[in-house]
């Protein structure tokens, strides 16, 4: 979850504000209360967001409500053919998506795309429900008496999601939450809260009826308000740890069903016989891709025996080949989000050298392809990280790749489940007896095996273990329809003419 930004002076009211999204309609805001949206690459805010006052979460909840039985009630067929028709529409303009995305977030255009595709996926596992969603019929249990299931939709559904995947993780939940018959009300990140009105003016024209996707722009208040409220079923969140715990518990205790995914601190194991050439490459994609800013990046080497001082080298030549700059002009690696992240971010260096690290590749300073005053720094590679330092412990959700010497595979995997988080992992070998023995003691959610985001495709789910995850499912796949939709199990008997009268008793074979 993010924090609120102060509200912008005067001034900010020569730039566009971002609306809410409500009964099918942009809904400017009333409230008085704006945050900053920044480019990131600029350095500067373009925009300003809404932030709502209760009046307007009420109203946003209420259309919602207001929606949900007739949606509900509507055909399977037609249900599908929007979402089909939804599908369409953002394949064919993903490439405007993308550049709002990279706008307000600063990653470059192809890992905007790549986030697009990846929500896709989900959208495209969502059109196939029909199938999903079947129940079971088991027929004459006892004489003239058949017992069927149903899956029916929960109701008003809440969405916070964070600002590192603005378009991808809305779409973990909200294709498959809607396609079985829920309404959706989506709390996007302050920080680049464009991409959702996007997605629901696609909505709107794919056909969806008025209500059923709503867009609250807001802050603590507005989470706050979905967490509440007696009228919303079920809350899925992404975001860091402790915020998570308090979506969780607040939740929870309001009766709400809860799938709140925290952070990581994702290694990846090194064993001696790896292709370094590969591990070089995967630990610049999996450290750096987004800048460092998601929840799979790999943050940890932790390299078994001399792997370090053969690997180390590697790395930091491929780094040097990286051309850091605005996501618009082909760069490799973007800016971070806010000026007060990179600098957060930064602080870890000066870290290090105070625990006692080497520094071997330092990303301050760095030279960029973008204008000055762009929140800018660079990817940064620190070695014989101490495992109490803060540079270890903590999620540093930023570029920064550091590197674990450890003797053993057992050591290694040691140090792998003594983690606070479960979220992802990897292992790196050509020994296919150490990989399967990795996947069966390694006590983590999402595994890689010489792969170094093990993201889930679409029809399985994603989540971790431990402090990476708490509530009731993991996101999308089959986790996914299980957590938006709840089992009615219907008995049923038809009496026949000769039934033989009243019987109180239990049915008998």
């Amino acid at each position: 979850m993010t924090t609120t930004a102060p509200s912008t002076p005067s001034s900010s009211t020569e730039i566009p504000t971002i609306d809410h999204w409500i009964d099918g309609k942009r809904v400017a805001g009333t409230s008085g209360r704006t945050s900053p949206v920044f480019d990131p690459a600029l350095g500067i805010a373009t925009k300003n967001v809404a932030l709502a006052s209760q009046e307007e979460i009420d109203a946003a909840i209420a259309s919602a409500k207001k929606a949900f039985p007739k949606w509900r009630d509507l055909s399977i067929t037609k249900r599908q053919q929007i979402m089909f028709k939804f599908r369409e529409l953002v394949n064919e303009r993903k490439g405007e998506l993308a550049e709002i995305l990279t706008a307000e977030h600063g990653k470059v255009i192809s890992d905007s795309l790549g986030e697009i595709q990846r929500g896709l996926e989900v959208l495209e596992l969502a059109t196939g429900f029909p199938s999903i969603i079947k129940g079971d019929f088991s027929q004459q249990v006892s004489t003239g008496v058949d017992v069927y299931s149903t899956k029916s939709p929960l109701g008003v559904v809440g969405i916070i999601s964070p600002f590192n995947f603005p378009v991808m993780v809305p779409m973990w939940f909200f294709p498959i939450a809607i396609a079985v018959g829920n309404t959706v009300v989506l709390k996007p990140s302050e920080k680049d809260p464009s991409s959702s009105i996007f997605l629901a003016e696609l909505f709107k024209e794919a056909g969806l009826p008025d209500g059923v996707f709503t867009v609250l722009q807001g802050d603590k208040l507005a989470v706050d308000g979905l967490l509440n409220s007696p009228d919303v079923a079920s809350i899925s969140f992404v975001g860091s740890t402790p915020i998570a715990k308090y979506i969780y518990e607040t939740a929870a205790k309001n009766g709400k069903r809860v799938q709140a995914l925290g952070g990581a601190k994702n290694h990846m194991l090194v064993l001696p016989d790896a292709d370094l050439d590969l591990v070089a490459d995967s630990a610049i994609n999996a450290g750096f891709g987004s800048a460092g800013e998601r929840c799979m990046a790999i943050s940890v080497l932790v390299a078994v025996g001399d792997v370090a001082d053969k690997v180390i080298p590697m790395i930091k030549d491929r780094m040097g080949k990286l051309v850091i700059g605005d996501g618009r002009r082909s760069c490799d690696m973007g800016p971070l989000v806010t000026e007060q992240h990179r600098d957060k971010v930064a602080s870890y260096v000066d870290i290090a050298i105070e625990d006692g690290a080497e520094v071997v590749v330092d990303g301050r300073g760095i030279k960029v392809d973008g204008d000055e005053n762009g929140f800018w720094f660079g990817p940064t590679l620190i070695d014989k990280v101490p495992l109490t330092s803060r540079v270890y412990t903590e999620e540093i959700f930023g570029p920064v790749l550091s590197v674990v010497r450890v003797d053993t595979y057992e050591e290694g995997v040691e140090l792998i489940n003594s983690g606070a988080f479960g979220n992802g992992t990897a292992i790196f070998t050509n020994d296919g007896g150490a990989a399967r023995r990795f996947q069966n003691e390694i006590e983590v959610g999402m595994i890689g095996i010489n792969v170094p985001i093990p993201v889930p495709v679409a029809y399985y789910s994603f989540g971790g273990f431990k402090d990476s995850i708490f509530g009731d499912s993991k996101a999308y796949g089959m986790q996914g329809f299980h957590f938006f939709t709840r089992e009615k199990a219907i008995t049923s008997r038809w009496s026949d003419p000769s039934h033989g009268g009243i019987n109180l008793g239990f049915p008998q074979a």
